[in-house]
């Protein structure tokens, strides 16, 4: 992918030096409260060569997201396909986001994850990108308002790869955002 940038940062493809980031942001309890699921280090590397694949191969994905004025990369904001959420409709795409800790509450996930609606509506070309979370995930939901997108209750859905035994992780709301909102959205700020 060729890197993009906003006002504060840089989006790029995942680097040797993200190691321990990415490893952090996969294993934290904070960040990973509504998550199944904790990686070790073993498994966290093997899942950011995985991702650098599809950001290589499809020209997005879930991609680093490095403070310009220092280089410090952050966390992930970006694009994906929802292959393992086969609830969802083939060809789906979602945006999603996850941060280190010490950097939430700074807008740098609104920030990204504009750029990354522009680019999906713009040079992709995608008519809707959605994004979901568990409905307690307060954080994740205001960024989901923050960038225009409509909660679609009818299509709220058990993600299929929470056991049964973590009932408080299973059910997820589902956030919905067409082309064309996103263009009146746009021009409603000029």
């Amino acid at each position: 992918m060729k890197p993009m940038r906003t006002d504060r940062l840089i989006l790029r493809n995942w680097e040797e030096r993200d190691r321990a980031l990415f490893h952090r942001i996969n294993s934290d309890e904070r960040v990973m409260e509504f998550f199944p699921f904790r990686r070790d280090r073993a498994a966290a590397d093997a899942k950011m060569d995985e991702v650098r694949t599809w950001i290589d191969e499809d020209g997005y994905g879930f991609a680093a997201a490095e403070i310009a004025a220092t280089g410090e990369c952050i966390g992930f904001v970006g694009l994906s396909g929802t292959e393992d959420v086969d609830v969802l409709p083939a060809g789906t795409i979602e945006i999603g986001w996850r941060l280190a800790p010490e950097f939430w509450g700074n807008g740098y996930v609104t920030e990204a994850a504009e750029a990354w609606l522009a680019y999906g509506f713009e040079t992709l070309e995608l008519g809707e990108i959605v994004s979901f979370a568990v409905a307690e995930n307060h954080r994740s939901v205001a960024v989901m308002k923050r960038l225009g997108m409509r909660v679609d209750p009818a299509s709220d859905f058990d993600h299929p790869a929470v056991p049964d035994s973590l009932p408080h992780l299973k059910r997820h709301v589902l956030y919905r955002l067409s082309r064309g909102d996103w263009q009146a959205r746009k021009r409603a700020a000029r």
